[in-house]
């Protein structure tokens, strides 16, 4: 039983936003089908950090949530940026319910066990945040982090945090996610957002101010899930 971490799935099997017109994208279903299946088994567990599904509305996550239903393995899905579709916990909870999507769950101010560890996380925001709305943003986003962290106490296993959005970047930090990481406690950290090599060649990865960082954008890991050790 193994838990493995990936992100920025940016499927449209239900909706017209191909991204196989990005370079390094084509056929990228196939591919993480492929690779998926060849790495994870129905005992394993997969965090899938933001940007599932091009669809706007939940009723429309039809054939994304089927794809993903379909794959080896029990998946934890995180909120993205990109994921319009995002509603309240209970929302999404009944709507896989009624879908016979029996596979996936949402880390949403909760936290799950898997492989010996206690998985938390939230979405995150921007590192080069501009003014009060930001802000306010933030500051929810740290609050969901918390209420996902002291969920994970509870557990008592090891914590592992999942983000969408990278909490520094180059040079550059979301001083007060960062602090909140550091102030948790949290060693572990996962994140996604990151497209493109000249992108990825400034994402910080390895460890930084006391934090493990890995990215794990699709494109980055080759359209490939990552084993969490």
């Amino acid at each position: 039983m193994s838990l493995f971490a990936i992100a920025d799935l940016h499927l449209s099997l239900g909706t017209d936003k191909p991204m196989d017109v990005f370079h390094g994208w084509s056929d990228y279903v196939e591919r993480l089908k492929t690779n998926w299946e060849r790495l994870v088994t129905d005992d394993d567990t997969v965090v899938i950090a933001g940007d599932i599904s091009w669809a706007m509305k939940l009723e429309e996550c039809d054939a994304d949530f089927g794809f993903i239903n379909s794959l080896p393995g029990a998946k934890i899905l995180l909120k993205g940026n990109h994921d319009y579709w995002w509603q309240t916990k209970k929302k999404i909870d009944d709507y896989l319910l009624a879908k016979g999507f029996d596979t996936i769950k949402v880390l949403f101010n909760n936290a799950y066990e898997a492989d010996g560890r206690a998985i938390c996380g939230t979405r995150g925001w921007y590192y080069d945040k501009e003014g009060d709305h930001d802000m306010k943003v933030i500051n929810r986003e740290i609050g969901r982090l918390r209420l996902s962290y002291n969920e994970a106490l509870k557990l008592g296993k090891p914590i592992v945090a999942f983000l969408h959005y990278p909490p520094v970047y180059g040079d550059v930090e979301c001083e007060e996610i960062m602090a909140a990481l550091q102030e948790l406690g949290i060693t572990d950290c996962w994140y996604g957002h990151l497209h493109g090599e000249r992108t990825h060649r400034n994402a910080v990865t390895g460890m930084y101010k006391g934090i493990d960082f890995h990215l794990i954008a699709c494109d980055y890991t080759g359209f490939t899930p990552i084993l969490v050790r």
